[in-house]
């Protein structure tokens, strides 16, 4: 298995390939999902290891003193021998992580097989393939939270510790000075127990996440901005607590939170910062300094942590496994909220490249997560798959100068409005028969467009042998059946999206291709050929390592009388949408998903062949004033920035911007119809494949699958033409 270790000596970080750990009694091994980077212990880590051997001295004084009581015991030479083999040893990195568990040792009845557990400890939740980890430095994690935010732990429960080293109560005021990981969590946590936090930090970005997880100001330290909102919210007071969660050699936080706390308050170390405490300022008003020990009660003490010996609970009601229950249940419950905190997934076979990036400042980040691809491969359930069999195409191309004829099975609103409009005026096709459900909307659609006949039979358009191509464009419960029809009635497809609801209904439609060798079939995901994105894309380039995508959907809320809420007959709404964004992502990384994670809330975890992942987040309680559609692509130093088919932008050595602002918004019909009447006309291939809109249809139906089983799902992969059934 590998495992990410360094040599603190040289400084060297490696994916160092090493034995798989035994599963011993008292534990369980646990193959890990996501593994978190502590972009503060952990980076001081890795910089401290690059200095010279003079600067790792006055790094940790601590370590100069533990060696001089060796020479002064041991002698010169056998202390440097000791010294000089320690640090030119790989230490192991990481401490926070979720992952499943695979075998259980003797003693532990807590957990099976296959949960999902979040695991803590520098020695037991380590940056590896497996762990093993005792007893209580794991925790099962509750149904329905995403192992990327169980990963964060850990992390929580070390905020959480110092939370509860301040003993704050409704109404305080407290001072969080440092607004990295720990402190971001610290905001949170006192912001959801009715305490009012002011925040610092040079970082004006951090400040304002901080401001959106629930502070009420944060600000340079130097602006006077923090002074004044202290003064205004406690009258001149001062505030009841000062948490110190910020790191380095100044001493300026420790004299900032003399300055502004009030008469015996409480200052809570949480970080490792500077602590040379100006006597004065600290004895006048009797402040009560507190330290605040990682995990909580437990913590360092082998009884508990190896042999597994639990504090009673009336001793110790909060123990480190039990802080690490609580913020698992918090973030169950969305108390607290770390998705704004991941700043970058990365692949695990790319762990030295990320932590070299975050080292020289490349990858500015609050959390960095490794995400194990093997291993959620390995674990995730197959709910769903499809099976392709060998299809023989009949395609031909049409005789020269032949007109595409075509038949419509609906005319509603968006066949009207962006189907249709792109058809009529066209020479090279024939509106033949359109069959609607009432008469009278086949009237309208024959006079608006110039069909040739109107009717309200199915029969009559796919029954034609003049007409080519079908467009079926109908309520999402017929899309699957009159798919399979047309397909049998060796028509050309065009089929708004959803192609089904359900895997049966998209496995009658791949049957009925087989059954007839006829595989002309078309899912209108159409903005895959917006000509903005197109170009954005082209200006991107082509990618050579694993991609980050966030893809925000503010969809807004539906109308009371919508036939979209009609759940129980045509699907959700996110079955009827989510292909159009699935199959987006998929086109710009050129693969298809192969694993599926969604939450209660709508928000998609797409994973892929190569390691990229995907965050779709369907939000129907944004502002209607903000766009539809924001897409981001971050890959090989680039960022590709979408925004809802007006603008976009690339960055990498150069910038690019798109150099105007089209009329209205292209969402790519126009292109789409296009590609669809070439492929029929010329007999070529469909513009997108059968094993593509198959493994879409099915990680669009996966995300339900996901939030109602709380588990990732595993997208197996139809088969391609030639392959076995």
């Amino acid at each position: 298995m590998k495992q990410v270790v360094q040599n603190y000596k040289s400084g060297e970080l490696a994916l160092l390939e090493v034995p798989e750990p035994a599963c011993k009694p008292g534990g369980v091994l646990v193959r890990t999902v996501y593994s978190l980077i502590s972009t503060g212990t952990e980076m001081m880590k890795v910089s401290e290891a690059s200095m010279s051997l003079v600067g790792k001295a006055k790094a940790r004084p601590d370590q100069v003193a533990k060696v001089m009581q060796s020479v002064a015991t041991n002698g010169l030479s056998a202390t440097y021998r000791k010294v000089t083999s320690k640090l030119d040893s790989y230490t192991p990195l990481g401490y926070s992580l979720c992952g499943v568990v695979e075998q259980v040792g003797d003693g532990i009845t807590d957990v099976s097989v296959g949960d999902l557990v979040a695991c803590a400890g520098n020695e037991h939740a380590l940056h590896s393939e497996l762990n093993w980890v005792p007893k209580n430095l794991y925790s099962r994690v509750p149904n329905g939270v995403d192992p990327r935010h169980a990963a964060f732990g850990t992390v929580g429960s070390i905020a959480m510790q110092g939370v509860r080293r301040g003993e704050p109560q409704i109404g305080d005021v407290a001072l969080v000075i440092g607004l990295g990981l720990i402190g971001q969590l610290v905001v949170q946590l006192l912001a959801s127990s009715g305490v009012r936090v002011v925040g610092v930090d040079p970082d004006p970005e951090r400040c304002k996440l901080a401001e959106s997880l629930g502070a009420l100001t944060c600000a340079h330290p130097a602006s006077g901005i923090v002074d004044t909102a202290v003064d205004e919210l406690t009258h001149g007071a001062g505030v009841d607590q000062t948490y110190l969660a910020a790191g380095g050699n100044t001493n300026d936080p420790v004299e900032l939170a003399a300055k502004l706390s009030r008469d015996r308050g409480r200052v809570i170390d949480i970080g490792k910062c500077k602590l040379d405490l100006p006597w004065n300022a600290y004895y006048e008003k009797e402040l009560d300094v507190r330290f605040s020990r990682s995990y909580g009660p437990g913590r360092y003490d082998p009884s508990y942590e190896l042999e597994g010996r639990d504090y009673p609970i009336g001793q110790v009601r909060w123990t480190e496994r039990r802080n690490l229950e609580c913020v698992l249940d918090l973030i169950a419950r969305d108390r607290l909220d770390v998705e704004p905190l991941i700043t970058h997934v990365s692949d695990f076979s790319s762990a030295v490249e990320t932590y070299k990036s975050l080292n020289e400042g490349e990858l500015k980040a609050v959390a960095v997560l490794f995400r194990y691809p093997d291993a959620v491969a390995r674990t995730e359930p197959v709910v769903t798959s499809a099976r392709v069999g060998l299809v023989a195409s009949s395609a031909t191309a049409l005789p020269a100068g032949q007109p595409v004829r075509l038949g419509f099975i609906g005319a509603g609103n968006y066949a009207s409005s962006m189907l249709l409009p792109h058809l009529v005026e066209r020479d090279d096709v024939q509106l033949e028969h359109v069959a609607t459900t009432s008469a009278l909307s086949g009237a309208n659609a024959r006079r608006k467009f110039g069909f040739a006949a109107a009717s309200t039979d199915i029969d009559n358009v796919l029954g034609d042998s003049s007409i080519d191509a079908v467009f079926v464009v109908t309520r999402h419960s017929s899309h699957a059946e009159l798919t399979r029809q047309a397909l049998l009635a060796g028509k050309a497809v065009f089929v708004e999206k959803p192609l089904a609801l359900s895997p049966e209904e998209l496995q009658k439609v791949l049957d009925a291709i087989e059954e007839s060798g006829n595989d002309r079939l078309q899912v209108g995901f159409n903005r895959r050929f917006a000509p903005l994105l197109h170009e954005a894309r082209e200006q991107f380039g082509p990618r050579v390592g694993p991609a980050s995508v966030r893809y925000l959907v503010n969809a807004g809320r539906l109308d009371h009388g919508s036939w979209y809420n009609q759940t129980a007959s045509e699907g959700s709404r996110f079955a009827g949408e989510g292909g159009h964004f699935i199959d987006t992502v998929s086109w710009l990384l050129d693969a298809d998903p192969v694993s599926v994670y969604a939450t209660g809330d709508l928000q998609v975890t797409l994973g892929y062949p190569d390691g990229s992942t995907a965050v779709i987040t369907y939000a129907e309680t944004g502002s209607s004033g903000f766009p539809k559609e924001t897409l981001d692509v971050v890959a090989d130093g680039k960022v590709l920035k979408f925004d809802d088919f007006v603008r976009a932008s690339v960055y990498s050595r150069k910038k690019w911007a798109s150099s105007r602002i089209p009329k209205g918004r292209d969402k790519g019909q126009a292109a789409e119809v296009n590609a669809f009447l070439s492929a029929v006309r010329t007999g070529s291939p469909m513009p997108i494949s059968i094993a593509s809109l198959a493994a879409t249809t099915l990680a669009t139906l996966a995300a339900q699958t996901s939030v109602a089983n709380a588990a990732p799902v595993r997208i197996e992969l139809p088969q391609k033409a030639g392959a076995p059934a």
